[in-house]
């Protein structure tokens, strides 16, 4: 397994629902922070790869909710690839809570396509070398 990227992240009011409580679907978004964080680490950003026409898309993703996160947390998004393929990277993430406890799980399968014609590619070598530099 690779080295983890950790980010925080404070869950304001607009991340929630009328009780305090994340809703889910913003999950999400601090999950995609996580990765983007992740890729920026490693020196790939992702304005600079679609003025090339690459893109990385989600293909898929599987979550388990555990425990809520609730208005004012500080999370850490928890982000490693577990697996590098031709076209495909699969990320294990997580979402810890104020004790570091895990929250939220993800495995989530990202795949790299032409932007043009949205059409699936292999990941460039350049960037597969930063990654697996770190995997």
């Amino acid at each position: 397994m690779g080295i983890k990227h950790r980010l925080p992240v404070r869950v304001y009011y607009e991340d929630t629902d009328a009780g305090g409580i994340v809703y889910h679907a913003n999950y999400l978004k601090f999950f995609e922070r996580g990765r983007t964080e992740w890729l920026r680490e490693l020196g790939i950003e992702q304005d600079t790869l679609l003025e090339q026409s690459i893109a990385f898309v989600v293909k898929a993703m599987e979550l388990d909710f555990r425990v809520a996160a609730r208005f004012n947390q500080l999370l850490s998004i928890e982000s490693e690839v577990v697996e590098l393929k031709r076209a495909s990277l699969l990320f294990s993430q997580q979402i810890l809570g104020p004790e570091q406890a895990p929250m939220v799980s993800a495995q989530v399968q990202v795949a790299c396509i032409n932007a043009s014609t949205m059409r699936p590619q292999a990941i460039p070598g350049f960037i597969k070398e930063e990654i697996l530099r770190v995997i």
